[in-house]
C-alpha cells in the first residue's frame, strides 16, 4: 500500500466540504491505508470528530493540526539511556528479514560515537542461519568490538550467557545480542524467547536488562501481529523502526503504542551505521502527515 502524500490527501479531504458522515469514513480509509489499523482509526476518527465539533473549525491546517495531536496522545515516547556503573544488556528481537542485524550494528555505532559506551560486546545468538552470525561477525570486525559467537545450532541462550559471562569479566559497559526470528511455530518461538529471557534476568539480575524489537517501517500490519506475537513471549522495552524513509511512513507504531502501549526508542534511515536516531513523537507525527 502506498504511504506517501498522506498529507496531501489529507488536505484536500479537510478542503472539501469535510464534516459529512461520508467525509470521516473517508478519514478512516486513509489512515487504515497508513497503517495505522481499523480500530485505531476509528478511535482517533471519533476523537476529531469530537474535536472538531467542539472548536466548531472546518480550516483544513486546523484540522491538520488537532489530528496531529490527536496521535501525539496515543504514540508512548520513552527515552532510552543506559545505566553507568552496570552492565547493560539488550536483547534485540524480531522475525528474519527486518533488519535486525543492521540494527544492532547500527546501536553499536550510535553508543559508541554518543559516548555512551566504550566497550561493547556483541553476542550471535541467531544460532538458525549461519549467515546471521557470518552478517554479525562481519559487523563487529568493522566497528572494531568483540563478539561471542558459536557454531549454527548452537543452544542461542549459551552464546548470551557466555557474552554476558565475558563482558563482566573484561568489564564492558554494553552487551548486544541478535536473537532468532524465526522457529517452526508461534508457540516454539515464545518459549526459546522465553527461555533465553530468563536466563539473561537470572544469570545477571544486576544487570540493566531492556529487549529492544526490530519493526519494518514497510511491513504495514504485519509489523503490529509481530510486535503482539514477541510481546507475549517477553516484556518489550520498546521498539526500532527499521527501514523508515520518506516512502514508508512507518504509521504501524501508532496501533503499536495505542493498544499494545508499546514506546518507540530509535528509527533507523538508511544504509550506513550513522543511520540510526532516537526516536521523536513530535518529528515522526509532522513528517507522518506532511506538515510543514
Amino acid at each position: 500500500m502506498k504511504r506517501k502524500g498522506l498529507g496531501a490527501r489529507l488536505r484536500a479531504l479537510f478542503g472539501g466540504s469535510f464534516g459529512s458522515e461520508e467525509s470521516y469514513e473517508d478519514l478512516e480509509e486513509l489512515l487504515i491505508e497508513a497503517d495505522i489499523g481499523a480500530r485505531t482509526a476509528m478511535e482517533l476518527v471519533d476523537a476529531l470528530r469530537e474535536e472538531s465539533r467542539r472548536e466548531m473549525t472546518d480550516d483544513h491546517e486546523e484540522l491538520v493540526r488537532l489530528l496531529a495531536e490527536k496521535l501525539e496522545s496515543v504514540v508512548p515516547e520513552s527515552s532510552f539511556e543506559l545505566t553507568h556503573g552496570k552492565l547493560n544488556i539488550i536483547l534485540v528481537l524480531g522475525v528474519n528479514g527486518v533488519g535486525k542485524t543492521t540494527s544492532i550494528a547500527k546501536l553499536t555505532r550510535h553508543f559508541l560515537d554518543t559516548g555512551k559506551a566504550k566497550s561493547i560486546c556483541l553476542a550471535a545468538g541467531d544460532t538458525f542461519r549461519a549467515a546471521a552470525v557470518e552478517q554479525l561477525s562481519i559487523h563487529a570486525e568493522r566497528l572494531g568490538v568483540r563478539i561471542v559467537k558459536q557454531g549454527t545450532g548452537s543452544d542461542s541462550a549459551a552464546v548470551i550467557y557466555d557474552a554476558i559471562e565475558s563482558a563482566n569479566r573484561r568489564g564492558d559497559d554494553l552487551v548486544i545480542a541478535d536473537t532468532a526470528g524465526r522457529m517452526h511455530t508461534k508457540k516454539n518461538l515464545i518459549e526459546e524467547l522465553s527461555k533465553i529471557d530468563r536466563i539473561v534476568s537470572s544469570r545477571a539480575p544486576d544487570a540493566a536488562y531492556r529487549r529492544l524489537l526490530v519493526i519494518d517501517a514497510t511491513t504495514g500490519q504485519n509489523g503490529f501481529h509481530q510486535a503482539e506475537t514477541f510481546a507475549e513471549a517477553v516484556p518489550v522495552d520498546g521498539i526500532v523502526l527499521a527501514k523508515y524513509d520518506s516512502t514508508a511512513k512507518g504509521g504501524i507504531l501508532v496501533p503499536i503504542g495505542a493498544r499494545l502501549g508499546l514506546p518507540a526508542l530509535f528509527v533507523g534511515t538508511g544504509e550506513s551505521y550513522s543511520d540510526i536516531a532516537p526516536f521523536d513523537r513530535s518529528s515522526y507525527v509532522r513528517d507522518l502527515l506532511d506538515m510543514t
